[in-house]
């Protein structure tokens, strides 16, 4: 993957973060040149004792507080020196890899005054999959994701702890080992590397994909549901959904219909004129995500491939321009309306579950899709414990999907006094997603064996087949009562792998 400045797309970081791509710096001599001469103009203004915002002056509140030119070239170190305060869980290695890209990506851009080597630098890291240990707290998401941040600086000065070959250990002797030198920042570098939404764009794009992955996986596993409880085809019908153009429900009926290889003039023996709402609004439901991912896209794509630390460096033009570009308000609303629709289709997968365990409301199937005969039946309660987990993990997503945006605090002296807060909605819909996806894994188990149960009175189209046997590689047919948690964790690292194709 070459990083030159040119667009990427959430789709290149999520290559690079699951490493299906390496990345490759440019070394054209032009991107070269335009990189470096943000830094020579930085050295330039120093050179004529001009005033520029955390090069000669403190930083936030601290910005009327003139540092001297021969203390100048210490303000990196004590940047990332005092905001190293993270608490809280590590960010992963595919989140960590994302987020090293996508701050390399906005310095490409070519506005934030550093050196092309320390891009060679972040690159280095990636390619020799050195990775920072960061922690996740600490980020109100508005002077940029500055404490996060700031390990990614310390390390590639060859301080604090980094992750190494599955190891942690010291970023001096990580460095050391794969022949990297530590830098000592430049006057505008530290700045350049944390005062930008790296942490919470790079979170998003593996939101969005994951997002992307799970409304596919909804949708396939409504029409296994849709099978299994006898019900009406017709609710997707072409003709039903063309007076209601939402494309993305358009789309997530489309997908059903074809599951179901049903249309109009191929009668199907239906049992119910009108099925629950959980089955007949599913592509209601998951359309609203569909429908909802070509902005959320263009929101974090945009934030990707912007300059977005302050000051941006105009070095052609001869300009130090102050601004905020570091909130990421963008982001906030992007995740937070993305984790909203996520844990709507964990709640309808519940729905769905408890439709299919009620002996009430699954038309014939045995409680609890207990797959116990004879005089077995009275011991085995197949999926009644899953169903209560299933319950509780789409509890916790919906407690989560309060928006983290409109909990904007004054900080930092009320310097920063409206911030975004697009780190913690990132963080929320990723938890959001991890409980939804648990939750997805439960309903592949359970779909399939309501669909196994039916046995030769229901017949399958190919997809359906193929999912069916794709769900019994990791889960075979639940008879008598066994322990679900080392099927239910396979099924959730499939599905966060995206380990199979769907619709597109």
């Amino acid at each position: 993957m070459k990083i030159d400045g040119q667009a990427l797309t959430i789709e290149d970081i999520w290559q690079i973060a699951t490493q299906k791509q390496c990345v490759q710096l440019s070394e054209d001599a032009g991107f070269v040149r335009r990189i470096d001469r943000g830094a020579e103009f930085i050295d330039q203004l120093l050179r004529e004792e001009g005033v520029v915002y955390g090069v000669t002056t403190g930083y936030g509140d601290s910005c009327t507080v003139a540092v001297p030119l021969d203390q100048v070239h210490e303000l990196p170190k004590h940047l990332y020196t005092f905001h190293g305060c993270g608490l809280g869980d590590y960010f992963s290695a595919p989140q960590t890899r994302a987020i090293l890209a996508v701050r390399l990506q906005s310095l490409a851009q070519g506005f934030s005054g550093v050196r092309y080597r320390l891009l060679q630098q972040i690159a280095q890291l990636l390619q020799h999959d050195v990775l920072p240990l960061i922690p996740q707290e600490g980020s109100v998401g508005a002077s940029g994701d500055l404490t996060p941040l700031s390990y990614l600086a310390a390390v590639l000065a060859g301080e604090r702890e980094v992750v190494y070959q599955g190891e942690k250990c010291s970023a001096e002797l990580a460095l050391q080992q794969v022949g990297i030198t530590p830098l000592t920042l430049k006057p505008k570098e530290g700045l350049a590397l944390m005062n930008g939404t790296a942490v919470m764009t790079a979170v998003a794009c593996l939101a969005w994909q994951r997002t992307h992955y799970l409304a596919q996986l909804c949708t396939r596993i409504t029409s296994l549901v849709s099978v299994a409880v006898l019900g009406n085809a017709y609710h997707f019908d072409e003709k039903l959904f063309s007076v209601k153009p939402h494309q993305g429900q358009i789309k997530v009926a489309a997908r059903i219909r074809g599951d179901l290889h049903t249309t109009i003039e191929t009668p199907r023996n239906d049992t119910r004129l009108q099925d629950r709402y959980s089955i007949r609004c599913a592509p209601h439901v998951i359309g609203v995500v569909e429908d909802a991912l070509p902005w959320w896209r263009q929101f974090i794509e945009n934030e990707l491939n912007s300059a977005n630390d302050n000051p941006i460096i105009d070095a052609e033009g001869g300009h130090v321009l102050h601004g905020g570009h570091f909130y990421g308000g963008h982001i906030a609303f992007a995740m937070d309306s993305m984790k909203t629709a996520v844990a709507n289709m964990a709640d309808l997968l519940d729905r769905q579950m408890a439709q299919l365990t009620d002996p009430k409301f699954n038309h014939g199937l045995p409680a609890n899709l207990s797959g116990a005969t004879g005089d077995q039946k009275v011991l085995n309660h197949g999926f009644k414990a899953l169903h209560i987990a299933v319950s509780a993990w789409t509890a916790e997503a919906l407690k989560l999907t309060m928006p983290a945006s409109v909990f904007s605090r004054s900080t930092e002296c009320h310097n920063q006094d409206k911030v975004s807060m697009g780190t913690i909605s990132a963080r929320d819909c990723i938890r959001v997603l991890e409980l939804t996806e648990q939750v997805t894994a439960a309903m592949l188990m359970a779909s399939v064996q309501a669909v196994n149960l039916r046995g030769e009175h229901v017949a399958l189209s190919k997809p359906l087949q193929k999912t069916c046997q794709q769900v019994a590689a990791f889960f075979p047919f639940l008879e008598q009562d066994r322990a679900l948690e080392a099927a239910l964790r396979q099924g959730v690292e499939l599905i966060r792998g995206q380990h199979w194709s769907l619709y597109d």
